[in-house]
């Protein structure tokens, strides 16, 4: 690292001595001096005229304020690494946030406990996956109890999810909630339960999506009631099922769904080939009636018109317009007729008939 190389704060390493060799030989100083003292430090002087051991105890506490020293510069600095934010506790009681960097605070009265900010969490409902030899496997067996869930339409389905979050607020991280993974995984079981109950097996196979964005809105706005600290990046829906045993019976209905939905979409298409033709001849129907409708009504006023013009030259000449009415119907029927026949009362014999069909023809 790079304070290696770098010399401890109590002095200079002599002869390659290791941190615990000079920590056992400072101890040993100390030792001395407490049980006979140093060669310069106060003492009787025996008989013979040399020095007996005695105690020095300003060497002593000079040795004790110089480690107290090197202890409270050490400890009073620290380090925040990036992605992670310090809550500060002094006597007990929160005192600051800090930032990644160098860091001051008090020795022996302040507390830092540091929270990793950018690391993802997770916790998996219904399976687990465990790194066994560098692979990841998936075990489902065991946890049924969370993944079995009960719909509004009452039937049950299996559904594995998997819920990411990291950490937004250290302080409340730290000190408002006592163990934040049951929390997390407790409040997503219940919201999710509660979601799924209120929708049919059906929507909640076609909405996963949906269902997922409720779900992270509505676990999200939970935690921060609980001022958890905690901000949920996603919610994973990773298999929606029915349960194993009435597989094969949900696939039987699945392909019934499918077939109705075939007859449908070809009702479909031969309603939307055939109501429009349909429509089209109602209409052409309704135009031609109502030309009709035109068509007689006028003939009808003609013909009314008509008639009240002959009845006002019949009340003029009765006679005249009796006998014109007579000859014009006649000339309208005589050409349509194929046999002529005249019969003259006052004649008993046989009549030869005029021959205006255009073949002889003799009647009595």
């Amino acid at each position: 690292m790079a304070w290696d190389n770098q010399q401890p704060p109590w002095g200079q390493r002599k002869g390659g001595q290791s941190p615990e060799e000079q920590l056992a030989a400072l101890v040993q100083k100390i030792k001395n001096f407490f049980e006979g003292g140093g060669q310069g430090g106060g003492g009787d002087r025996g008989s013979d005229g040399s020095r007996t051991p005695g105690f020095n105890p300003g060497l002593i506490a000079g040795v004790i304020g110089m480690i107290l020293v090197v202890f409270l510069l050490a400890s009073s600095f620290y380090t925040i690494r990036p992605g992670e934010q310090g809550v500060v506790l002094r006597l007990g009681a929160y005192y600051a946030t800090t930032l990644p960097g160098l860091n001051f605070k008090i020795p022996l009265v302040d507390v830092v406990h540091k929270v990793d900010m950018e690391s993802v969490r997770k916790e998996q409902f219904g399976f687990r996956t465990r790194r066994v030899a560098d692979r990841t496997q998936y075990q489902k067996e065991g946890y049924t109890r969370e993944s079995l869930m009960l719909t509004s339409d009452r039937n049950v389905i299996d559904m594995e999810w998997v819920v990411q979050y990291r950490v937004s607020d250290p302080y409340h991280f730290l000190f408002r909630v006592r163990d934040i993974s049951p929390a997390v995984r407790d409040v997503s079981e219940m919201t999710l339960r509660r979601l799924v109950g209120n929708m049919d097996f059906d929507a909640v196979l076609d909405g996963r999506a949906i269902l997922a964005d409720a779900m992270a809105r509505e676990l999200q706005e939970t935690l921060n009631r609980y001022e958890s600290g905690i901000q949920v990046i996603t919610v994973q829906l990773q298999d929606v099922n029915p349960p194993e045993p009435v597989k094969p019976a949900f696939n039987e209905v699945n392909e019934a769904d499918q077939d109705m939905q075939r007859l449908i979409n070809e009702a479909e298409e031969i309603y939307n080939r055939e109501v429009p033709r349909a429509r089209g001849d109602a209409r052409r129907m309704v135009e031609e009636a109502h030309g009709y409708k035109v068509e007689r009504v006028n003939e009808a006023v003609g013909q009314t018109a008509r008639f009240t013009s002959l009845l006002d030259e019949y009340a003029r000449a009765p006679e005249v317009t009796r006998q014109r009415l007579y000859l014009e119907t006649m000339r309208e029927v005589l050409p349509q007729v194929e046999e002529v026949v005249v019969i003259d009362r006052e004649q008993k014999s046989l009549l030869p008939l005029l021959n205006l069909g255009g073949g002889a023809k003799v009647g009595n």
